[in-house]
């Protein structure tokens, strides 16, 4: 085992793992949104909206990741449309925005879909006599969930949201292929520059352990917590 090569290459790890954490942060953000919505349609009484939801998540849940990634980042291309590219952004994070961009999209599109399920059970969760409670006082169906079934919704998932944070920051890897600079990428072009075909990726498991496991300790004792203040 030789890790020498850390005291020149340990700023692109720095620079995968940064990428990495704002790709799965930005990621996750798209994914609850998305996966909100989907599950207000999922859990409600209009047909269409709930086929339609249904349908999404069997089929991202369905298919792979990678094919996903480069049905976003090929076939939009194919079709002539393209992200666009930032220089300024480009130059900050020292990735290619467009890129960076679809990558973004794909792994959100994909959280989406699971976050999704997440919402859903903690929708479902919620007593039906508070529901019924609101819509005796006035409030219509969108309120009821605005302001009484979401907000403890969202109190019930935090613990499942946080461990889907922990699933993208890993899955995140994937999207090195199509050349997006993350720390699977980083570890890649080291293992290039020094010839290294192990060692390097030794060093990667480890930033990804240290980048998840504060955060999976960290959303235990938060869970802890919920337990004893129920």
């Amino acid at each position: 085992m030789n890790f020498s090569f850390l005291a020149k290459y340990w700023p692109y790890y720095l620079i995968g793992a940064k990428n990495t954490i704002l790709l799965a942060v930005l990621a996750v953000v798209i994914g609850v949104l998305i996966g909100i919505l989907l599950a207000i349609c999922r859990v409600g009484k209009n047909r269409p909206l709930k086929f339609l939801s249904s349908a999404y998540v069997e089929f991202i849940r369905g298919t792979p990741l990678l094919v996903q990634l480069f049905i976003i980042y090929y076939g939009l291309q194919a079709i002539g449309i393209r992200f666009p590219d930032s220089p300024v952004i480009s130059k900050i994070l020292g990735i290619n925005f467009a890129d960076f961009m679809a990558g973004v999209i794909t792994m959100g599109i994909n959280s989406g879909a699971y976050v999704c399920e997440i919402f859903r059970a903690g929708i479902q969760s919620i007593d039906r006599g508070q529901s019924e409670a609101a819509r005796s006082l006035g409030l219509s169906q969108a309120k009821t969930f605005r302001y009484i079934i979401i907000p403890q919704a969202i109190r019930n998932v935090l613990p499942a949201l946080g461990n889907e944070f922990v699933v993208v920051i890993k899955e995140s890897s994937i999207v090195s292929i199509i050349g997006i600079a993350d720390l699977m990428y980083k570890a890649n072009t080291v293992r290039g520059n020094t010839f290294q075909p192990f060692e390097p990726l030794l060093v990667a498991a480890l930033a990804y352990f240290l980048l998840t496991f504060p955060l999976s300790k960290l959303l235990a004792r938060i869970e802890r917590r919920m337990r004893t203040h129920d």
